[in-house]
């Protein structure tokens, strides 16, 4: 039998659905609700990992460093983790976490700027934790292209390098054929994790295909909480897994539990299949752009999808949300150019 890891981020990606509003209460509730389900790896921090918490990305309602205390307190087993951009989170910010108990770091780049990471991906190795390379928007690269990348994430010193679909955008085959590629490229001893996004109704199915395609490690987020149309849910992830044969260590329906009675209660709002969520997978654009994409139409009068949909025309990447607002004005201008004319 395949035996693979599930690391849930529905404490890190979770936040971008709920507006950076997590409490500590919720934090507490859901590591012991995970640990219940026999998580043992998970990751908290703002949406856009450490220092997110920004005008630019949206203010946390709660400290992070208060709610990754939060987490390694409650923690009895699971290894709690923590995502950080170069250019967003720094290096002390690292050091921090590693002190407040955190035992692995996850560095993400966009799928072709792996070379920033370098400096960071060695500070966490240095530090002794979990290091992993996180390559954002992975469908904006060839596999091979890809697989490069991922080498240089090695290089530097990440135990395991993921490919990152942040648009649920990737098909199956263009998943496998990614994962593939990286595991080729990489030593044995460096794994290969895969990050689905529902935008496109595909998480699960990709990461089932990353599996068969040598992932050993594969994310989830309980009730699917996530950016856009949210992650490959947790709970669904541990059912289909066990249906295939492949281990993860997990209770089927202690994580049908944590999703219904823990996570659902306090979420501001079902990451579904929607209108908005569905353009994302299909433009190919960042599933974080979602909330930010709505409120800048509704500030401009334009429509959410026109602006996700510019977006994924200019092929915008993670950090670039602002521009979002220089769209809704564009579109804006561009709607009363014939009114005005008239």
């Amino acid at each position: 039998m395949t035996a693979i890891a599930i690391t849930d981020v529905t404490l890190r990606d979770g936040s971008h659905a709920m507006g950076h509003q997590f409490t500590v209460d919720q934090v507490r509730a859901t590591v012991a609700a995970l640990e219940r389900a026999g998580v043992r790896s998970l990751e908290i921090a703002h949406g856009d990992g450490l220092g997110g918490s920004s005008f630019n990305y949206g203010f946390s309602g709660t400290d992070e460093l208060d709610l990754i205390r939060a987490a390694v307190d409650t923690a009895q087993d699971a290894t709690i983790g923590c995502l950080l951009l170069p250019g967003v989170g720094t290096a002390e910010q690292i050091h921090a976490v590693a002190d407040a108990g955190v035992g692995m770091l996850r560095v993400a780049t966009h799928c072709t700027e792996a070379d920033i990471a370098i400096q960071h991906v060695a500070t966490a190795r240095e530090l002794g934790l979990d290091t992993v390379g996180f390559l954002m928007l992975s469908h904006m690269a060839a596999p091979a292209e890809l697989a490069g990348q991922a080498a240089i994430m090695a290089g530097a010193g990440a135990n395991c390098v993921y490919v990152v679909d942040s648009a649920g955008a990737l098909l199956p085959d263009e998943a496998a054929l990614r994962v593939e590629a990286l595991r080729a490229e990489l030593p044995d001893d460096v794994e290969v994790g895969f990050h689905g996004h529902n935008n496109l109704a595909l998480g699960v199915a990709d990461s089932l295909r990353a599996v068969e395609a040598g992932a050993a490690r594969i994310d989830g987020a309980l009730a699917a909480l996530g950016a856009g149309a949210g992650n490959s849910p947790t709970e669904v992830l541990a059912a289909v897994f066990e249906r295939a044969g492949i281990e993860t260590g997990l209770d089927v329906v202690a994580a049908l539990e944590a999703a219904e009675h823990v996570v659902r209660p306090y979420m501001l709002r079902e990451p579904r299949m929607d209108f908005g969520s569905i353009v994302l997978g299909y433009a190919g654009v960042y599933s974080s752009f979602l909330l930010h994409a709505q409120r800048a139409g509704e500030r401009y009068g334009v429509s959410m999808q026109e602006v996700l949909l510019e977006a994924g025309r200019r092929h915008l990447v993670g950090g670039q949300e602002d521009v979002l607002i220089e769209i809704a004005v564009e579109l804006a201008a561009r709607a009363q150019a014939p009114v005005a004319a008239a």
